[in-house]
């Protein structure tokens, strides 16, 4: 028996979070009878139905994306731009991004229709390790570099400590690479952090996600994470949480 806000979040119709509020709001039907209870617990054999409709229990699925530029984190734009999930067509499970990255940001993006699975990752305490690399305008002195390693004040905040590396400097066309580590999610953090100190970002990359990379893959191709790699990633977030 498995409790009916996680069979809700595996069928892939929303997080465990949300599932829970659906259940509180009496949207949740069991066998025909309104559900308000999060202890429910229901066996595969019972009829689970959100706002009327029959939900059918998906195997939960676990890709490794590698997102070209120009593409949307998400499973449909209203401006019909392409997005990740138009890559996963032969894929019959109702998958979505976990987290997302930038339209102009390329690099590794996880995939999966568990929503638990994904609210877990993309909890703000997690403290994931997220590498990019970046290449920005100018060349950042060792002081601003310092100054991410600190945290650098924005808008929304002060920055959690990052890891900076200089990979490389083209003093003739005035760039720069460099590597970066963060664990936080703030949408556009990267980029708005290189603005904070002068350097604008010119490219970025997602090069690793914990302890996973993109080693074998080209850009907009997809692999199947492994059970080991998946119970990994559990076991991560749990010890950061």
């Amino acid at each position: 028996m498995e409790r009916l806000q996680k069979v809700i979040a595996h069928a892939g119709i929303a997080s465990r979070r949300k599932a829970e509020e659906m259940i509180l709001e009496g949207r949740v039907k069991v066998n025909g009878s309104v559900v308000k209870e999060l202890g429910r617990k229901v066996t595969p054999s019972d009829r689970v139905e959100v706002d009327g409709v029959q939900i059918e229990g998906e195997e939960p699925v676990y890709f490794l994306f590698y997102k070209p530029r120009g593409v949307i984190s998400s499973v449909h734009d209203d401006k019909g731009r392409k997005v990740v999930t138009d890559f996963f067509q032969t894929i019959e499970q109702r998958i979505y991004p976990v987290g997302r990255l930038d339209y102009d940001t390329s690099g590794l993006l996880l995939l999966t229709n568990d929503g638990e699975f994904a609210n877990l990752l993309m909890h703000p305490s997690n403290e994931i390790d997220k590498m990019y690399v970046a290449k920005v305008k100018g060349i950042p002195s060792k002081e601003k570099l310092t100054s991410l390693a600190r945290g650098v004040m924005l808008e929304d905040g002060k920055t959690a400590p990052a890891r900076t590396k200089l990979l490389s400097v083209d003093k003739k066309k005035d760039t720069a690479i460099v590597e970066i580590t963060i664990h936080e999610g703030r949408n556009r953090q990267v980029r708005r952090m290189f603005d904070a100190i002068g350097h604008p970002v010119l490219k970025l990359k997602r090069e690793k996600y914990g302890f996973l990379t993109l080693n074998g893959l080209r850009t907009g191709e997809i692999r199947e994470l492994t059970h080991h790699e998946v119970k990994q990633l559990r076991v991560l977030a749990m010890k950061k949480s």
